[in-house]
């Protein structure tokens, strides 16, 4: 078993420069189980707001195209993958729980779980939409994406945003995985990447549209008034 540790600023938010340290240890790792976890009282908090209001529409286009391929780098990873959610797992945050093969959550009521990006005004990128839709239940779809509330572990559990909540999720997600670990190591490779393979891959049109209607708000004045906002600027 490797354990990853989500260890950063902004709560352990996603950057550049987090993003590719992880990606180093996950490619180090070379299919071994691993284990996600977050470094103090966090999972993680979503990505680095700070790096994404300094982002001009080229540099917010090369961040949101390697933001997508770490979260695919995580979602195909061939060998087993837990997700011990110690604390907030936000927006990006909770997307990585969700790539992981299963996620145990903390029990602290305090946590917060969601996918809240509708309430910042910001559109998910294309392969994270096709995602999202493949992931969340169609019952909870709409409560999940449109709702963009930012739910307790127990809530969280019972809407399918993680798969368990335990008073020691580490210890539980090492035994889930260490489970996941007895099986085969190229039959649970193949079913994966049989079960998983196309899901984040969007159209070119997709894309397209995307960076044309979508990006452009994410360069906005209005969202880094937003944003200077919520980091207290």
């Amino acid at each position: 078993m490797v354990e990853i540790e989500i260890s950063g600023p902004g709560k352990n938010a996603l950057g550049t420069q987090l993003m590719a340290q992880l990606t180093e240890r996950i490619d180090e790792a070379n299919g071994a189980p691993l284990l996600f976890t977050g470094a103090g009282d966090a999972f993680s908090a979503g990505l680095n707001l700070k790096e994404v209001a300094s982002l001009d529409a080229e540099g917010m286009t090369a961040f949101l195209d390697r933001l997508v391929a770490f979260f695919r780098r995580v979602w195909l990873y061939p060998g087993p993958t837990v997700a011990a959610v110690n604390g907030h797992a936000i927006a990006g945050g909770c997307i990585l729980a969700m790539c992981c093969d299963r996620s145990i959550a903390t029990a602290n009521p305090k946590a917060r779980i969601g996918l809240n990006e509708v309430a910042l005004g910001l559109r998910f990128p294309p392969a994270l939409l096709r995602f999202v839709k493949a992931s969340v239940s169609p019952q909870n779809l709409t409560e999940v994406t449109l709702g963009a509330r930012l739910y307790a572990p127990q809530e969280a559990a019972a809407l399918g945003l993680i798969h368990a909540v335990s008073d020691d999720p580490k210890t539980d997600a090492a035994a889930t995985l260490a489970t996941l670990a007895r099986h085969p190591v190229d039959a649970y490779a193949a079913a994966k990447k049989d079960l998983r393979g196309g899901i984040m891959d969007a159209t070119a049109a997709e894309e397209e549209a995307f960076r044309a209607e979508v990006v452009p708000y994410w360069t906005s004045p209005e969202l880094k008034a937003m944003i200077a906002s919520l980091l207290g600027g």
